[in-house]
C-alpha cells in the first residue's frame, strides 16, 4: 500500500532552496555591465576629448600659420615699398645726409629680426605679434625714409633750379664778357693796324766806296760795295712813340732773298702767317705825328750782280713799302 502525504500530514517537507544566490549573480552581472558601460564610456569620451585636442592643437596651427603668412605677406609689401623708394632715389646715393644713412642701417636691422621670427618653425603667438609689431614699426620707419627722401628730392630739385638759373646768368655774363672782349679785340686790331707806319718816298742807290774813304754812286754792278736805302716813314698819330722795329727785305736779281746770318740776317712771320726772310733788321726811335727819314746801309760779303733788286720795308707784320734798284753790267770803259 502506497502512502501519499496531505496536507496537513505531520510528515516533515524538504524547503524550496532560497534566490538569494542567483540575485548575487544578477548584481554582480549588473555592475559588470556598468562598469564596461562605464570603462566604454570613459573611452568614447577620452577619444572625443582627445579629438577635440587635436582639433584644436589643428585650428591653432592653422591660425598659426595663416598669421605667419599673413606677417610675411605684410613684410614683403613692406620691402617691395622700401626698394622701390631706394631705386626710385638711387641718382641720390651719393648725397644722402646722416639721417638717410641710419634710417637705412634701422630699416635692414627689422627686416632681419622680422626674417627670423618668421622663420622659427614653432614661432609662439608672442613671437608672432613681436613681428607684427615690428612690421608696423617698420611701416612707419619707411614712411619715414619715403618723407625724407621726397624732401631731399624737392631740395635737390630747387638747387638744381638755382644752379641752372645761376649757371644761365654765369652764361649770359659770359656772353657779355666776350661780346666786349671781342669788340675790344676788334678797336684793338683797327688801332693796331692803323698804328701801322707807312714807308714813302724810297730812294736806293749803289755805293762805290774808294780808297781814300769817299763815296761815289754807281748803277754798275761789279762796282757796286754796298746799297744805300732812305725811305721816309709818314707821320701817323695813332701810334705811340717809341722804339719801332723795321724789317728791311731784299730780294736778287735772280728772286732769291738776300740774307748773310752773319751780318745779322734771319725770319719773321707776315700777317698772313707767311714765314719771310729779312736781311736787315733795324730799329727806329719813332715820334708819333712826326715824319722822319730812314737811312740803311746793306754791304754784304758777295759781290752784287746785274738786274733789278727789290727792297720791301715790312712793320707790325705788314709790308708799308718797297722800292727798286737796277744794276746794270758794266761796259769797256764803265
Amino acid at each position: 500500500m502506497a502512502y501519499e502525504n496531505f496536507p496537513g500530514s505531520d510528515t516533515p517537507q524538504t524547503p524550496a532552496p532560497a534566490p538569494q544566490k542567483n540575485n548575487m549573480r544578477n548584481l554582480l552581472t549588473g555592475g559588470l555591465l556598468l562598469a564596461l558601460l562605464g570603462t566604454w564610456g570613459y573611452i568614447i569620451y577620452d577619444k572625443n576629448k582627445t579629438k577635440e585636442t587635436i582639433q584644436q592643437k589643428d585650428t591653432q596651427l592653422a591660425t598659426t600659420s595663416s598669421d605667419r603668412d599673413q606677417l610675411r605677406k605684410e613684410l614683403d609689401d613692406a620691402t617691395m615699398r622700401y626698394d622701390m623708394i631706394k631705386t626710385q632715389s638711387a641718382d641720390m646715393s651719393h648725397s644722402k645726409d646722416s639721417v638717410i644713412t641710419q634710417r637705412d642701417r634701422d630699416i635692414a636691422e627689422k627686416r632681419l629680426k622680422i626674417q627670423q621670427l618668421l622663420t622659427k618653425v614653432n614661432a609662439t603667438k608672442e613671437e608672432l605679434a613681436q613681428a607684427k609689431t615690428l612690421i608696423s614699426s617698420l611701416n612707419t620707419d619707411i614712411e619715414g625714409y619715403k618723407t625724407q627722401i621726397e624732401t631731399l628730392q624737392g631740395e635737390k630739385l630747387v638747387l638744381t633750379q638755382e644752379k641752372e638759373q645761376v649757371t644761365k646768368e654765369r652764361d649770359q655774363a659770359r656772353k657779355e664778357t666776350d661780346d666786349a672782349k671781342e669788340v675790344i679785340k676788334q678797336k684793338e686790331d683797327v688801332i693796331d693796324i692803323g698804328s701801322t707806319l707807312h714807308a714813302s718816298n724810297f730812294n736806293i742807290v749803289g755805293i762805290n766806296e774808294r780808297k781814300n774813304g769817299k763815296e761815289k754812286t754807281t748803277s754798275t754792278a761789279k762796282r757796286v760795295d754796298k746799297i744805300r736805302i732812305s725811305f721816309d716813314v709818314d707821320e701817323n698819330r695813332i701810334t705811340q712813340s717809341g722804339s719801332k722795329t723795321l724789317f728791311i727785305c731784299i730780294t736778287d736779281p735772280k728772286g732769291n732773298p738776300v740774307t748773310v746770318e752773319a751780318l745779322g740776317s734771319g725770319t719773321f712771320t707776315t700777317r698772313e702767317g707767311e714765314n719771310k726772310f729779312f736781311t736787315q733788321k733795324v730799329e727806329i726811335n719813332y715820334t708819333q705825328g712826326q715824319r722822319q727819314t730812314v737811312n740803311v746801309d746793306w754791304k754784304q760779303n758777295s759781290n752784287f750782280e746785274t738786274g733789278d733788286y727789290k727792297i720791301e720795308v715790312y712793320n707790325n707784320g705788314f709790308k708799308i713799302g718797297e722800292g727798286v734798284r737796277s744794276f746794270k753790267k758794266g761796259g769797256l770803259f764803265g
